[in-house]
Order: C-alpha cells, then sequence, then structure tokens
C-alpha cells in the first residue's frame, strides 16, 4: 500500500490495517522511507515521547516529505516546548467555558435551522446543504470572519489538504493554503484599526506576531471546519446504514456524549498525523534512528481490537471509548469541545426534527492522504411533523 497516495484510500482499507496491526505493527514504508505505526498502544507511546520526537519539522505527509513545515516555531500544531506552551495558553482564551457557552446557543441554533430546513425540504445533498454550513459559521464567527466571506474560505479549506476532484495536485493546495494566510493578513490589519469582539482582535492584542497570529489562524480555520464537517457527513451515512443505532440516538436510549465519541472514533477524518525522530529510539522492538519520520495511523488505532471490543461495529453505546480522533498529550486539539458541541448539536437536531434517514445516491469521497469523508451525501429525511409543524 503506497500511503503517501491519495488515491491509496479511494478503497476500503479495514482490512489492509487489521493485519497490519496483526503481522507487521511498525514497519519502514518504502520508497519513502516513514514509519507506519498502527496499534493503539504505539500510537500512544509516540504521542507521549516528547524526549525523543518533534512535530516542528512537519506533523502531516505532505510537508514532512517535503523537509519541513515552514510555519515551524510558529503555529501550534509544528511547535514544540515551552513556546508551545505559551502558544497554547493564548490560543485556549478562545474556548473558556463561558466563550463555549456563548458558542453552544449559536451552535444549536444555526444547527437546528439548518436541519429543519433540510427535513422540510424530504431530499437534500447533507453534505454541502447543512455539514458545510455549520463548522465554517461556527469558526468564521468565533474569528471575526464576516458572513460574506464564509463561502470563499470554506472553498480554500477543501482544496488546503485535500480535494473534492481526483486530478487536483499539490500546486492548487498550496495556493489555497496561501489564500487562506492572505486573507488572514488581510483582516488582521483591517482589526488593528477596527477593533471587534472576536478572537482575531483579541489576538492582535498579544505579543504574538503578525506572522504567528495569521498562521494560527489559519490552523484554528482548518482544524475548526474540517474534522467536524467530515464527522457530521460521516454520522448521517453511518445513522443511515446502522438502523438499529438510529433508533437508539432517536428514543433518547443513547446519550449525546457516547454518540458523539463514536462518530468521532467511526469517523476518524483525519488518517494520520505525523513526528520527527530527534534522538535514536524505538517502538516495539523497531529501532527508529534519529531524523526518520514516523507516521501515526488514527485511522488503524481507533480500530484496534486489544482497545475498542467489537471496533468494526458502529455502536454509539461504546464505553469506555479511548479514541484519539484529537490526537493525544501535548498537541491534543485545542478545539476538541467545541468540535463535540458542533457534532452533539447535530444529533440532537437529527433526532428531534426526523424519524428516519435515507442515503438516496452514490456518496463521493475526497481525495486526500490525510483527510477521509465525503464531498456529497444525497439523503432523504423523513420530517417528524409532530416537531415542525
Amino acid at each position: 500500500m503506497n500511503l503517501a497516495d491519495p488515491r491509496t484510500f479511494e478503497s476500503d482499507l479495514a482490512e489492509f490495517w487489521r493485519s497490519t496491526r496483526a503481522y507487521n505493527p511498525v514497519y519502514r514504508h518504502e520508497p519513502h522511507g516513514f514509519w507506519v505505526v498502527s496499534r493503539h498502544a504505539d500510537v500512544l507511546a509516540v504521542y507521549r515521547d516528547a524526549a525523543h520526537y518533534t512535530s516542528e519539522r512537519g506533523n502531516v505527509l505532505v510537508t514532512l516529505l517535503a523537509g519541513g513545515d515552514s510555519a515551524s516555531g510558529r503555529m501550534l500544531a509544528v511547535t514544540d516546548g515551552p513556546r508551545h506552551r505559551e502558544l497554547r495558553q493564548i490560543l485556549q482564551r478562545a474556548f473558556t467555558p463561558s466563550a463555549l457557552d456563548r458558542l453552544t446557543r449559536q451552535v444549536r441554533r444555526n444547527t437546528r435551522a439548518l436541519i429543519i430546513d433540510a427535513v422540510s425540504r424530504g431530499d437534500c445533498d447533507f453534505a454541502a446543504d447543512v455539514a458545510s454550513r455549520i463548522p465554517i459559521t461556527t469558526v468564521g464567527h468565533l474569528l471575526g470572519v464576516p458572513e460574506s466571506d464564509h463561502d470563499f474560505l470554506l472553498t480554500q479549506t477543501k482544496r488546503a489538504l485535500s480535494s473534492d476532484d481526483r486530478d487536483s495536485d499539490e500546486l492548487e493546495s498550496s495556493l489555497a493554503r496561501n489564500e487562506i494566510l492572505a486573507y488572514f493578513t488581510d483582516l488582521l490589519a483591517d482589526r488593528r484599526t477596527t477593533p471587534a469582539d472576536d478572537v482575531l482582535t483579541a489576538l492582535a492584542a498579544t505579543a504574538l506576531s503578525a506572522e504567528e497570529i495569521v498562521l494560527n489562524c489559519y490552523s484554528l480555520l482548518i482544524g475548526g471546519d474540517e474534522t467536524s464537517r467530515l464527522s457530521m457527513i460521516e454520522a448521517v451515512r453511518a445513522l443511515a446504514a446502522h438502523h438499529s443505532q438510529w433508533d437508539l440516538l432517536r428514543n433518547g436510549d443513547v446519550t449525546l456524549l457516547a454518540a458523539t465519541d463514536e462518530v468521532l472514533r467511526w469517523s476518524t477524518p483525519a488518517m494520520h498525523f505525523g513526528r520527527t525522530a530527534i534522538a535514536d529510539t524505538e517502538i516495539s522492538g523497531h529501532a527508529i534512528a534519529a531524523g526518520e519520520i514516523v507516521t501515526l495511523w488514527l485511522s488503524s488505532a481507533n480500530r484496534d481490537e486489544s482497545v475498542f471490543a467489537d471496533p468494526d461495529r458502529f455502536d454509539l453505546r461504546r464505553t469506555p471509548n479511548k479514541h484519539l480522533a484529537f490526537g493525544y498529550g501535548p498537541h491534543y486539539c485545542v478545539g476538541a469541545q467545541l468540535a463535540r458541541i458542533e457534532i452533539a448539536e447535530l444529533l440532537s437536531a437529527l433526532r428531534k426534527y426526523s424519524t428516519g434517514i435515507e442515503v438516496v445516491g452514490e456518496p463521493r469521497r475526497i481525495h486526500s492522504n490525510f483527510l477521509t469523508g465525503y464531498s456529497t451525501l444525497p439523503v432523504r429525511f423523513v420530517p417528524d411533523t409532530a416537531e415542525l409543524y
């Protein structure tokens, strides 16, 4: 399997990962020369080992194989040590309990309005009509992006680390990333002269450089949109396919917290993250030399039989659920709680306003060696007329 090629992920790799975990859980991927780590315990061990691994040379294959990430030391995701802790403390101010309460109310209003509209119409492309609208609206408002610019940024985020088009190339992705950076550069300049009640204005008042602010806004946008959007799409696809789980959700026989975590485990939208060894070490008896790239395959770890009973079963009652969809350790996703809120509010709205979901067309996959999910999902909702009318 060429795990560097987006085309590899056009098919279901469940059997490949099952076999890899069983017989070759840590191996060197040739000809690219990076290590593949597939078991939950080994992934956790690398996440915990800041003494031997760094994120500062890139944290996804596209940058790791290119020789590094130009945002190293300035963007939270590719910064380690004391500077990482400083950046994290600054960015976490956007996710205080009071801020999350306000965001929850906003997400609930927006999500219910979108679901009511979709369910009332019956047929829709859930990916485009609902899932694409919720996270971009939330993170857009958080960062102070005018609503008129949400569609522009959504288009760029869909191209930055993945593509709806099988024939797209890295140049298109690079241009999209640059468009996002240029956008926040201009918006930051505006906020310095016209402050507002948003995270970008708050960041402008810190000791961060303009470049650091722009890079971390880029990171918040990408992280805040992609994970939630792709998880939501997969949630609806899975609920349509697993009628017993839809019944549990619909009847209130499962908590939204448990259901949300299972959606995250099941979808695992970010398939991998990577590290570079900064000192000689080993993983489960395999010698890793300083300078070598190690990739942690969350899409495999979240189906590890030694951690999850019957891991290929979509089970909204699953507990405990020690999934790694948000990573682990110092680089645990700073917006994880917001993503959980968005998914929980979607599930809540679905069970309130619909009595059934049917996929009525062939979903179309995105193309990426980092993200997985669908760009289209034609569905038909059966409305709960007692709630809608």
